[in-house]
């Protein structure tokens, strides 16, 4: 079964997204931020992992630079989800290899079908 980490501070958002990627038949495990999820990353070995971008502690932002530090050579195609849609909020995810971008709000459908073509492609580079 592939392992999808979400990262996301609000937990109705949480619980949907998880409940979307459980009933498609990922196994999920999540964080409120972005230093929790530094903590249980090793332990979880995700497949793929989706953060939000505004939380408190540590936001997306800081976190998937954060992984591309710790992890330099990660697997895991990571995907941004954002309320912010301005070019200057967006264009730092370019430095970062395998990182895709969908704003909010988001679709479970699409996300579930963005995962599922990215984890099937043998590049695993997200296609958003």
């Amino acid at each position: 079964m592939q392992k999808v980490f979400i990262v996301d501070d609000h937990g109705p958002v949480l619980r949907v997204l998880r409940l979307g990627l459980e009933q498609a038949g990922y196994e999920v495990s999540s964080a409120n931020n972005g230093s929790e999820c530094l903590v249980q990353l090793c332990d979880q070995q995700p497949d793929f992992l989706v953060t939000d971008i505004d939380m408190p502690r540590m936001g997306g932002k800081e976190l998937c630079f954060a992984i591309e530090k710790q992890f330099p050579e990660r697997s895991f195609p990571i995907i941004v989800l954002t309320s912010r849609s301005e070019l200057e909020h967006r264009s730092w995810t370019r430095e970062i290899d395998n990182l895709g971008f969908m704003e909010k709000p988001v679709s479970v459908k699409r996300l579930i079908a963005t995962i599922g073509a990215t984890l099937s492609n043998d590049s695993r580079k997200c296609g958003t």
